[in-house]
């Protein structure tokens, strides 16, 4: 498969990365297509193929097409791309909140697969969802999954309406993660550690507590009772976490997520 990647950020070079550390393109069989003089400077040190700063009639070339600019770049790309789009290929887009109907309609091309990954996918360890429109074959289907699995995990959704609770839920989630590590990190400080050494406690923890919960045979609840011993110290911050309505707060924020995410779908 020959691929084109339009937009080479920091989720544009994921893709490119992962595709060609598993050897699923070839160097000769990718183009890379950046404005940024400063990313086309990175782009030259990686050498990751054929690079371009325009989108020109080369782009035909291509069996697949991945848009991954800014959602509000996305107006003057499509005036340049649907000159160039041919019939035979694929558009998979990772930009959030722009809807198939939109890119659809904004190419006058109906072969649209849209995704959201997150931001782990640059270490192979992302989870993105997608969706497609109905003119994306079974057999092109499958093969942009194992593209797109190259980056991590995938799960397709047939309503593309849920790729918003996504973008909330996975997409937006690392920033959550961080967040959580940031405060306790900060507390750490204030009990009198070093930032190096609370940070070390925090971030071992989190990915010890990661593998729990994805080997041990108990449900969450249960692991969480396993460490909060009645009278104990992890009963006493559930208790102020509780009080502060932690849990709902949380969840009240990725509900909030998934309405702008709504909202930005709609244009």
């Amino acid at each position: 498969m020959k691929i084109a990647i339009i937009g080479c950020g920091n989720m544009g070079m994921a893709f490119a990365r992962a595709f060609l550390k598993f050897d699923l393109v070839k160097k000769e069989d990718f183009l890379m297509v950046e404005k940024s003089e400063d990313r086309m400077d990175s782009l030259n040190s990686f050498q990751p193929g054929v690079i371009s700063g325009v989108i020109g009639p080369q782009i035909g070339e291509y069996d697949l097409i991945i848009l991954s600019v800014k959602p509000q770049d996305f107006t003057p790309v499509s005036q340049a791309l649907r000159e160039v789009v041919k019939p035979h290929q694929v558009i998979l887009s990772i930009m959030a909140g722009v809807t198939i109907e939109r890119i659809q309609n904004s190419l006058e091309h109906k072969a649209v697969i849209r995704a959201m990954p997150n931001t782990p996918a640059m270490l192979g360890m992302g989870i993105t969802a997608y969706s497609a429109s109905p003119e994306v074959d079974i057999n092109q289907l499958r093969k942009i999954e194992n593209l797109i699995n190259a980056t991590g995990r995938s799960v397709f959704l047939e309503d593309e309406d849920q790729l918003n609770a996504v973008t909330a839920l996975s997409g937006s989630g690392p920033a959550y993660f961080f967040y959580v590590v940031k405060a306790m990190i900060e507390a750490g400080k204030q009990m009198g550690f070093e930032e190096s050494v609370a940070a070390l406690l925090v971030k071992q923890t989190m990915l010890g507590s990661f593998h729990l919960i994805n080997t041990a045979d108990k449900s969450l609840d249960e692991l969480i009772k396993a460490v909060a011993s009645k009278g104990g110290t992890t009963e006493a911050a559930l208790g102020q976490f509780e009080a502060g309505h932690l849990n709902e707060t949380l969840k009240n924020g990725i509900i909030a997520a998934q309405v702008r995410s709504t909202e930005l779908s709609k244009g």
